[in-house]
């Protein structure tokens, strides 16, 4: 279960900016800003267009950011030859968020053989908890990777 050279330098390429984001990351506007110690920091500054109806920041975007923090988190403890499908993402917000910057920090709580853990804290500019999510990861290996 040792990690990935290609994993490790994608995600180095992606806080560095010389790896291009997956279309997601650019439709969201999010960035991938540090990975030390197993954590992995995203950041997106909110703004309208990520308003919901009530013109706050819509849960889905809470949701893409932290999943993107959590599974890139995962996905350095994978070996060459294997994947994973997140199975379950659960959301707890504690604060709306009209705009400014938001800061995502995932980290695998748990790696088994075939299922890991992860759970991720999104707090605001300045520091306050706006949400908090954990989700359940399925390790894919072989034919399941494709």
């Amino acid at each position: 279960m040792g990690t990935s050279t290609h994993f490790q330098q994608m995600i180095a390429g992606w806080v560095s900016g010389e790896v291009e984001l997956a279309p997601i990351g650019k439709l969201v506007g999010f960035r991938f800003t540090s990975f030390e110690n197993g954590v992995v920091r995203v950041e997106l500054d909110a703004g309208p267009q990520h308003h919901n109806p009530m013109g706050i920041v819509h849960g889905g975007i809470f949701c893409d950011i932290a999943d993107a923090a959590m599974g890139v988190a995962f996905a350095a403890t994978l070996a060459d030859g294997e994947s994973f499908a997140t199975l379950q993402l659960q959301a707890s917000y504690l604060r709306a968020v009209r705009e400014g910057r938001l800061i995502a920090s995932g980290r695998v709580v748990h790696r088994g053989r075939t299922v890991g853990h992860t759970e991720c804290e999104i707090v605001d500019g300045e520091g306050r908890p706006v949400a908090r999510f954990t989700s359940v990861c399925s390790v894919l290996r072989g034919a399941a990777t494709q």
